[in-house]
């Protein structure tokens, strides 16, 4: 009889249970491409959706390579990259993408050496050799003549570097290729690259994995992965010939010099500028967004996200390790955003 009445009171559940109309529920905008903003990529999806119940992000980690591709391919409603596309690459897509910068951030060059407990300064000359195969020990004289009084071991250097196509990769490159003739000439830059020597990490997930497990070795990540997972990071030696560690000012300053001269498709490099206090392998990250949107409902809330994060989503930006937009980007990213068609 008990069993009898909670059947009773069950069934009327399941029988009641009605799904919200497809016009009620939010609308789903999935997104794919670079690790390096990833961290606050999260933290404004998850911020946005206390805003606007009308739509839910979808973001999958996957590297600048992987979320060009897709949005080319039109599997994606946006895609994101930490190097600007090429001329090749844009002619490939079935309409008009449109770069939006979103935040500003620093490429550093974690490591993982035994004894060593302070700060390492590596030079642009010995970085580019020990990522080209010459620089092969820690205490090679390129290392240890900008750290006097700190005990270099003997030990080889390991090089470990992304082994997917990455906007990560593309900064870190485009700043040796500026950095050293060698680099420009035998290796380049590019979301891939034919490395020389190392290890291949998948996403900046990866390659920060393999540093911290790897004694003697070392690598290039976001700042926001070195911090999260307490890995050190060197300074570097910037234009000037200063040592300058990877900050939210040192960043900014990178980034004045852009402003100034910021092309209408916002596709611009900013990697070993002029000035003191520059930190020297730094970049805006984007998303790709197609200006002729093709379903109404996604891309009214592409464009309302993207004001969003113009206006309020930069004061997140601090906190996790990047630098916010300058305000003249910002002002000329509104001014973008308006070319963005979404039908009616």
């Amino acid at each position: 009889m008990i069993l009898k009445s909670l059947r009773m009171l069950l069934v009327p559940a399941a029988l009641f249970t009605v799904a919200l109309p497809a016009s009620a529920r939010p609308a789903l905008v999935n997104g794919a491409g670079a690790t390096f903003p990833y961290p606050i990529y999260s933290k404004w999806f998850a911020e946005y959706a206390k805003t606007d119940d009308k739509v839910n992000f979808n973001y999958q980690s996957i590297g600048s390579g992987g979320g060009i591709r897709q949005v080319t391919a039109g599997t994606v409603d946006f895609g994101a990259t930490d190097g600007p596309m090429s001329d090749d690459q844009l002619k490939q897509a079935p309409g008009e993408l449109i770069h939006f910068p979103t935040v500003l951030g620093g490429v550093v060059a974690v490591y993982n050496v035994p004894g060593v407990t302070g700060t390492l300064n590596l030079s642009q000359k010995a970085l580019a050799g020990i990522f080209i195969g010459r620089v092969t020990k820690w205490n090679d004289a390129a290392i240890a003549s900008a750290n006097s009084g700190v005990s270099l071991p003997p030990n080889d250097i390991i090089v470990v570097h992304r082994s997917d196509g990455s906007g990560t990769t593309f900064i870190w490159t485009d700043f040796l290729s500026k950095a050293s003739p060698e680099w420009s000439k035998q290796v380049g830059k590019g979301t891939s690259v034919n490395w020389p020597v190392g290890l291949g990490g998948k996403g900046n997930e990866g390659v920060t994995g393999l540093v911290k497990q790897t004694p003697h070795s070392i690598g290039y990540v976001e700042l926001g992965y070195a911090q999260h997972n307490k890995i050190p990071f060197a300074k570097i030696e910037n234009a000037a010939g200063e040592y300058v560690d990877c900050s939210q000012e040192s960043v900014t300053k990178a980034a004045a010099a852009a402003v100034a001269t910021m092309p209408a498709d916002f596709r611009v490099s900013i990697t070993n500028p002029a000035g003191s206090g520059v930190y020297p392998i730094a970049s805006f990250t984007w998303l790709l967004v197609y200006r002729q949107q093709k379903e109404a409902v996604k891309g009214a809330a592409l464009v309302r996200f993207l004001r969003w994060m113009l206006r309020d989503g930069q004061r997140f930006a601090g906190p996790l390790g990047y630098a916010p937009l300058p305000p003249e980007v910002i002002s000329l990213e509104e001014t973008a955003i308006e070319k963005i068609n979404v039908p009616s």
